[in-house]
């Protein structure tokens, strides 16, 4: 019996150890002030910040997939260099990572009239995003966009049997560096 109120009168003792180290600490938070309590929270935020800035999205919701990258037709001079989302004309198209306007506005922006209106953004990463045959652009040359911002609406411009949009990552700004988007879209966590 002596023996159990020495193991209750030790947990006690711990119990209160403990209690006596948490009031200190708090006590400590509360003595300096509430410029502790933030300045130990912020490590957080420089994380979260990071993690937003990597973060990709498709570049429009509620789409079919259509016309797949490599896919061979008579429409494209070799193999189809994009992903297409079929969405009706005028739909909210978004920046699909952070980055920089490389090229906006008719002309394929400058990679021919096949793109019709289109964007190219490039990303911290080393690459770039291609959206064409948009009804209207919304960013100019040398814009700061950041993931799922607005950037266009989609259309039927240029060498476009449908309204869609076409989407391709390449390793340049221009025609000829496209990299399967799907999979790439994929291995960065979008689901599409």
């Amino acid at each position: 019996m002596f023996q159990r109120a020495t193991s209750r009168s030790a947990r006690t003792t711990k119990l209160r150890t403990r209690a006596a180290v948490l009031a200190a600490g708090l006590g400590v938070s509360v003595a300096m002030g509430a410029g502790v309590a933030s300045a130990a929270g912020t490590t957080a935020a420089p994380h979260a910040a990071v993690a937003q800035a990597a973060a990709w999205t498709a570049p429009v919701k509620q789409f079919a997939l259509s016309a797949g990258f490599n896919q061979a037709g008579g429409h494209w001079a070799h193999k189809h260099s994009g992903q297409d989302f079929a969405v009706p004309t005028g739909t909210k198209v978004v920046a699909a990572n952070a980055g920089t306007v490389v090229k906006a506005g008719p002309n394929g922006a400058g990679d021919g009239p096949a793109y019709g209106n289109a964007v190219v953004i490039k990303h911290a990463n080393g690459t770039y995003s291609q959206y064409a045959h948009l009804s209207r652009v919304d960013v100019r040359i040398g814009q700061a966009v950041a993931t799922g911002q607005h950037i266009a609406l989609s259309g039927n411009t240029g060498n476009s049997t449908g309204p869609h949009l076409h989407f391709e990552i390449r390793t340049t700004p221009n025609y000829g560096s496209a990299l399967n988007p799907l999979a790439f879209l994929r291995s960065q966590g979008v689901a599409v």
